[in-house]
């Protein structure tokens, strides 16, 4: 067995901690969306991080229920002009898009850490028997 504590991939990654200790740092700065070449804790390597659009991807489908979900609920609710609808709604969007990006790629990076997720491979192998 590890010597390294269980830690919640979810937990982590929401975080923004090392996927293995739950204590390192895993982006480089504040705002910052790079990884860490290593954690500054335990030392693990996060060099096969590779969560590739998933981020955005599940960033825009939280969105599009989150903001016209609202929108129309003030549209019905309030029946207000147009432009108060850009006023309220493009600030809002972008601060949840930018808000989601980072947990949920480190929710992404953690869970790929936890399951071993790597890149498939062809076996050169196969169909040789």
């Amino acid at each position: 067995m590890s010597d390294a504590p269980h830690v919640s991939p979810v937990v982590a990654g929401l975080r923004c901690r090392c996927p293995r200790c739950g204590k390192g740092q895993l982006f480089t700065g504040g705002f910052s969306l790079d990884v860490v070449e290593r954690c500054d804790v335990c030392d693990l390597g996060l060099k096969f991080v590779d969560p590739g659009d998933g981020p955005a991807v599940f960033a825009i489908l939280i969105l599009g229920v989150v903001i016209l979900g609202g929108a129309l609920w003030v549209e019905f609710r309030m029946n207000p002009p147009f432009w108060v609808h850009i006023l309220l709604w493009v600030p809002i969007t972008l601060v949840v898009a930018f808000g989601l990006l980072r947990p949920l790629k480190g929710v992404l990076v953690a869970l790929q850490y936890h399951h071993k997720a790597e890149q498939g491979r062809l076996d050169k192998d196969a169909g040789k028997e």
